[in-house]
């Protein structure tokens, strides 16, 4: 029998406590905010960014596998091909103005409160016994019916379209502009319905009767309806914050009702119109972000070029069209500050303006 002392001593690994066990408050990169699943488009990640980028998943970048759900007639998840533009990195696109939940919220509240502000206070100081009839009049008709474009334009183009693109941060975007359109003209019936209960002859109803059959307003109508049975969100997207808003949103909101209000005695139509116009400036940044990332994309930017000039060419004509028929309504108001030959001219401006950061060929029918 073997004597124990003469046994080797058995060695065992020593234990080390390296601060990275479950539970411990501090380890290796706790105090890191370095992300590695994306890059910032800057040196530190910004909140936007955090709680949007890959929010939506993608078999190109995640799902290595393939959609893990689809549609019983077509393809899974969030497919490319419902539009016919293309990108090499469609996540490369991050909104300029940064919307998410809370920043929506917060900017939308902040319109409320002025322009319920502005509504209290003409209430107040009877603003509204001092515009001359042909104002009421003018009022009551035209931007009652611009109301309905908005409306259209909130509920069955952008809302309609606020899940088609391949990218959360894309319909983040288009959410946001989606929200600003049914706001805007949610603010426009509040202020018809104010102006209804004022000491005032106005007459609250007739706007949808010129919306349906006013002969001006009848092509803005039908390129509304027209824009809402488009099934590309690209090409929706393109020619309602492109095409459309610019030659007739744009010549309607600033070049007309901005330019006017004030000559006519009448300072809470601008503060409410002027809300609408500060929503598009901020989803036109979007828009204008998003194509010209496609257009510069090294793969496809050739072919985006040349869809857009498609596109062009097909809304262009459609948006003149409506915009020139708006013509009579120059004449409508008692001061007249501005023709409508210049209101036209200012609008045609903005867009070939718009066109070259595209980096796109101007239509020639803006120069006829």
């Amino acid at each position: 029998m073997a004597d124990i002392t003469d046994q080797k001593t058995r060695s065992f690994p020593k234990i080390e406590f390296t601060d990275s066990e479950a539970g411990a408050l501090d380890f290796p990169s706790s105090k890191s905010r370095t992300y590695n699943y994306y890059k910032p488009a800057k040196l530190r990640a910004t909140m936007y960014e955090d709680v949007t980028v890959d929010v939506q998943p993608d078999p190109d970048r995640h799902l290595t596998q393939g959609w893990i759900y689809g549609f019983g007639d077509g393809p899974g998840g969030y497919p490319k091909e419902w539009t016919k533009a293309q990108s090499s990195n469609w996540h490369t696109f991050l909104d300029p103005n940064e919307e998410w939940e809370q920043t929506i919220y917060r900017n939308n509240s902040a319109v409320v409160r002025q322009v319920s502000l502005c509504l209290e206070n003409a209430k107040r100081a009877g603003a509204y016994k001092n515009w001359n009839h042909a104002w009421v009049v003018f009022i009551q008709r035209n931007l009652g019916a611009w109301m309905h474009a908005e409306n259209g334009i909130a509920l069955h183009v952008f809302t309609s379209i606020q899940r088609s693109a391949p990218t959360n941060m894309i319909n983040n975007a288009v959410a946001v502009a989606a929200a600003h359109k049914m706001r805007f003209a949610q603010d426009l019936a509040l202020f018809n319905l104010d102006l209804s209960e004022a000491d005032i002859d106005f007459d609250g109803p007739a706007h949808r009767d010129v919306w349906q059959n006013a002969p001006e307003w009848q092509p803005t109508r039908q390129t509304v309806e027209e824009l809402t049975a488009v099934g590309d969100w690209g090409e929706l997207l393109f020619a309602t914050n492109i095409v459309f808003e610019q030659l007739v949103g744009q010549l309607f909101r600033s070049e007309l009702v901005m330019q006017i209000a004030a000559r006519n005695g009448d300072y809470i139509t601008p503060t409410i119109v002027g809300t609408g116009e500060n929503d598009y400036a901020r989803d036109l940044a979007a828009s204008r972000s998003l194509f010209q990332l496609l257009v510069r994309d090294e793969e496809h930017g050739a072919a985006n070029k040349e869809l857009f000039g498609q596109w062009l060419s097909v809304w262009v004509p459609k948006c003149l069209a409506a915009a020139k028929a708006l013509q009579p309504i120059w004449s409508q108001p008692a001061e007249k500050p501005i023709t409508f030959a210049t209101s036209l001219d200012a609008a045609k401006d903005k867009f070939r303006s718009l066109l070259e950061d595209l980096e796109l060929d101007i239509p020639k029918e803006l120069d006829q």
